[in-house]
């Protein structure tokens, strides 16, 4: 029989914005046991933040302007690249140029093909993928071990469509999750699993629409269904599922069961190996399936102090506080320890399209300070959550403010760098000065490294570029620092 916790009690929703505190609040002072980030306060005009309140927190404690001490780890010549590619990268035509040639008959002609991808592989793919494969990604997992960065190892797989393609990514995974034992201890923080690679995407969709279902119809029975936590709340998009879905076929259950023994033994390889696994999420129409996967993973396998599934939660989506709110609350109540990652979301254009086919609202935040807030607010729970030993947070975010804000927050509740439970992330190749910031004030940082051959890489990297123009375009932070320190460099070199 499987547990059903549907939600919260009314009170419990009312009373959120009390049970989550802002992250430029906090406790009565902690001695700091985290040297303090070196932020100034200004915010830089190229970086966006969270709202005008949020941003008047004491957070002075990350000094941009020493660049050296930002970048000392790296050569000049990757410098120099970086800073050419990260301006190429945010240039919108050049994007859309990509794509289209990426999606165009080009493709199709072998000496075209082979043109077009020597020339990606060459510039975006080995600036932002760590190699073709497990070998390959150990060389640059082992070169951010040496400058003080973790990685978080994502063999770029995305959707399958069958059984024995299933089969396959699973094998991959399990590929990956082994080859950490060939890297220095600790340098791999996460292995990131995809259940869309691991479960055919139409019976992902299937099983969204019956939980969809289940949670308005509470008499509808589901005798498939495991034990899982909370994965919706009243105000979740439910316009995916008009109508009442019919009951999975016995061939859909077996293929679901297959599903489920592949993350299994997925999980199953990261806990005899010592390495966590984190669940990517996807977009509405396919999140409920992905949680659902998650939280009976967590339930399965998080026994100890430290969980080894961590689940992910998009926040610009406006029903992703409640969300995180009652999983987390659930899984206090079974004792079950429960990591999550923060993000802020990539599916921000196809959410809103989807909603205004459909004429209704869009589940997305409707500015992107709603989102800040949000996300701040969030990280703020779960950074208490840390501190009082009850929670596991990784903050993967690019946004400067957000990440000034989390760093004094944790200052000042006093969460050491030895609990492990706290991680900031960010993409590989992007956001170095933030990276590097946080980790020369003592922070655990890991850098999220897709990997696999070029071909399959890039048009993951091209849907990923699409969806984040504004974040691309955000980089120019980086660039101006980059080349701060290559003309203090020369400069040095001159004299």
């Amino acid at each position: 029989m499987a547990m059903t916790i549907h939600g919260a009690t009314p009170k419990l929703l009312k009373n959120l914005r009390h049970l989550v505190r802002p992250l430029n609040s906090a406790p009565p002072s902690i001695a700091a046991v985290v040297s303090p980030l070196n932020i100034v306060e200004k915010t830089h005009p190229n970086a966006t933040g969270p709202p005008p309140a949020a941003a008047a927190a004491d957070t002075s404690v990350l000094d941009f302007d020493d660049v050296k001490g930002l970048f000392g780890p790296v050569s000049t010549a990757k410098l120099i690249s970086s800073s050419v590619i990260l301006h190429m990268a945010a240039m919108g035509p050049v994007v859309d140029m990509g794509t289209w040639v990426m999606n165009s008959r080009v493709m199709e002609t072998p000496v075209l093909r082979e043109a077009v991808l020597g020339v990606v592989k060459s510039t975006i793919y080995e600036h932002f993928c760590a190699g073709s494969d497990t070998e390959e990604a150990g060389q640059t997992v082992r070169r951010l071990w040496d400058v003080g960065l973790r990685a978080m190892l994502d063999y770029g797989l995305e959707h399958a469509n069958d059984n024995v393609s299933c089969d396959r990514n699973s094998e991959e995974f399990i590929r990956t999750v082994e080859s950490t034992q060939s890297l220095p201890p600790s340098s791999v923080s996460f292995v990131v699993a995809k259940v869309t690679a691991i479960c055919p995407i139409d019976l992902l969709r299937r099983v969204s629409d019956l939980l969809r279902w289940e949670y308005k119809e509470h008499s509808f029975h589901l005798p498939w269904k495991l034990d899982t936590l909370p994965i919706f709340s009243d105000s979740s998009p439910f316009y995916h599922t008009p109508n009442k879905p019919d009951p999975l076929t016995p061939q859909e259950e077996r293929d679901l069961e297959l599903a489920h023994q592949r993350l299994v033994k997925i999980s199953e390889k990261c806990l005899e190996h010592n390495v966590l696994l984190v669940i990517d999420a996807e977009d509405t129409s396919l999140q409920p399936a992905i949680d659902y996967f998650t939280y009976s993973a967590a339930i399965m396998f998080n026994k100890y102090e430290h969980p080894i599934v961590f689940g992910t939660i998009q926040l610009y989506l406006k029903d992703a506080k409640e969300r995180l709110l009652l999983a987390k609350r659930a899984a206090d109540k079974l004792g079950l320890p429960m990591g999550f990652k923060l993000v802020r979301g990539a599916y921000i254009r196809s959410e809103r399209q989807v909603a205004a086919s459909l004429g209704v609202e869009s589940p997305v935040h409707d500015s992107i300070q709603q989102t800040h807030a949000c996300y701040n607010e969030c990280a703020s729970f779960m950074l208490e959550e840390v501190s009082s030993g009850r929670g596991s947070v990784v903050l993967a975010t690019h946004n400067i403010e957000s990440g000034k804000l989390a760093a004094a927050k944790a200052r000042d509740l006093g969460i050491r760098k030895e609990t492990q439970k706290l991680q900031f992330a960010q993409l590989y190749g992007m956001s170095e000065a933030l990276s590097f910031g946080l980790k020369n004030a003592g922070f655990e940082v890991s850098k999220y490294l897709p990997f696999g051959p070029v071909e399959q890489i890039i048009p993951y990297l091209l849907r990923r570029a699409e969806e984040n123009k504004g974040l691309l375009s955000a980089s120019s932070f980086d660039r101006q620092l980059m080349r701060k320190e290559l003309k203090r460099r020369l400069k040095a070199t001159i004299i």
